[in-house]
């Protein structure tokens, strides 16, 4: 199922939001009103508001203002090593990783910042690995319509390492490759090469 589009977003006051959190405290087995957690509730709400942004936004708005005059430029154009956090949509545990996007522009191309907000824009929601990296490579295709697009994301996730299995410094990859890159092995090695895969 995807996840919540911006439009069924809804908005819960704040004051719940710190309840929850002071029920999660007392159910740990501490006291919500001990000195070092009065403000726990107040900021974790704050902090969870931020994490989880990209809820309020469309990400494909960020690729909508597109330029023509690139002096005949047409190779990939690639964006390596951008930094995301997430968290996982089963024990809302962070998923801290980079992901590399490309794309081989019809006749049009976006500002380079663009493609980080996309990859942002889904980052800041409860997700998993798989869904973020479809979610970014269909949106990029969505708006731009390029002859291909490429999108890689390598993530290490706390469900794995501070639970669970407890097996800390695994990475996980996961990749969605559109057009040319998923039907020319050539443009696949080519794009995979650049993003240094």
């Amino acid at each position: 199922m995807d996840a919540p589009a911006p439009a069924d977003f809804v908005t819960i006051p704040q004051a719940e939001a710190e309840e929850a959190v002071r029920t999660l405290i007392r159910w740990t087995g501490d006291d919500p009103t001990r000195e070092g957690l009065l403000d726990t509730p107040k900021r974790v709400a704050k902090a969870w508001r931020e994490y989880t942004k990209g809820y309020a936004e469309d990400p494909g708005q960020h690729l909508s203002r597109t330029f023509a005059e690139v002096g005949g430029y047409d190779e990939i154009v690639i964006l390596r090593d951008i930094p995301f956090q997430s968290h996982c949509e089963h024990h809302m545990a962070p998923i801290i990783g980079k992901g590399h996007i490309a794309y081989l522009p019809r006749s049009r191309v976006v500002g380079i910042s663009k493609l980080a907000r996309v990859l942002h824009g889904y980052a800041r929601r409860l997700q998993v690995q798989e869904r973020l990296t479809a979610e970014v490579a269909d949106c990029i295709q969505t708006h731009l319509d390029p002859v291909g697009v490429a999108v890689v994301i390598e993530a290490t996730h706390a469900c794995m390492s501070a639970r669970g299995v407890m097996t800390p410094g695994v990475v996980m990859t996961t990749s969605r490759m559109m057009g040319v890159f998923r039907d020319e092995p050539s443009s696949r090695s080519e794009v995979l090469r650049l993003m240094g895969k």
